[in-house]
């Protein structure tokens, strides 16, 4: 069963998290947001409040299928780094769902390749992998700090984050594997020429994880699309660069 938390009424606006957080991560943005939409935010499975998928697979259909039942016709997403991902899935796989799609500090594929080179390199996201066996809680506390790495306010950045990490629960180990597969693994590069939705991909311009270059990339492949890179930001935009945030995001939706 997934937790949820929502606030204001009219269009559905659904928030998803990133990896190893919980929907508490989206609290400032609520604040703003609800003043003109019905917004939600869900802890995806396996994390905060939501318990583990029933199916044996961890994997990016098993949560598109988990998280499909909440999200109403017609409804925007936004998705955050792995939340991104699930994001565009479920556009791709119910295109007449979703009007619109913000993915923030996400990428069809988040590991570098041949003719990928707009993501980091798969041994950052192993490593991850194999120190959650050893120690899964300073594992997620490390990857906090490649999150905030480089923003204008890092240490604001990290003390912002590690705050909401554990808020609502910590999250189940066998998600945290699974969520690491899933950006190991995926590439909708191919599928995305079939979206129909408006997307809008919205980067940190000192992003580590995801460079900003991958905005461009990523526009060139998907109709309907743009792309825009907030300055001094890095992988968590709407915690060092709220307003900016906000304003980007509204302007989008209320457009479409």
């Amino acid at each position: 069963m997934l937790y949820k938390k929502s606030a204001g009424q009219g269009r559905p606006v659904y928030l998803l998290h990133g990896w190893g957080f919980n929907c508490r991560v989206w609290d400032d943005i609520i604040q703003d947001f609800q003043q003109y939409w019905k917004v939600t935010a869900i802890d995806l499975p396996g994390h905060g409040k939501s318990s583990l998928p029933a199916s044996v697979k961890y994997n990016l259909d098993t949560l598109t299928a988990e998280l499909l039942p909440e999200i109403e016709p017609g409804a925007s997403i936004i998705g955050w780094s792995l939340g991104g991902v699930l994001a565009l899935n479920l556009a791709l796989q119910h295109p007449k769902l979703i009007s619109t799609l913000v993915l923030v500090a996400s990428s069809p594929q988040f590991v570098r390749c041949n003719d990928w080179v707009h993501g980091m390199p798969a041994n950052i996201i192993e490593g991850f992998a194999t120190d959650l066996t050893k120690d899964y809680r300073q594992t997620i506390l490390r990857f906090l700090a490649i999150q905030a790495m480089g923003s204008d306010f890092t240490r604001n950045t990290l003390r912002t984050l590690r705050e909401k990490i554990f808020l609502n629960g910590e999250p189940h180990i066998k998600a945290l594997q699974g969520g690491l597969e899933i950006l190991l693994s995926t590439n909708l590069r191919p599928q995305l020429k079939k979206i129909n939705s408006d997307v809008l991909f919205l980067l940190g311009e000192k992003d580590t994880l995801v460079p900003q270059s991958a905005g461009a990339a990523s526009t060139a492949l998907t109709p309907n699309s743009r792309y825009a890179i907030i300055a001094g930001a890095a992988h968590a935009p709407f915690v060092t660069h709220p307003q900016q945030f906000i304003q980007l995001i509204s302007d989008f939706i209320n457009e479409h």
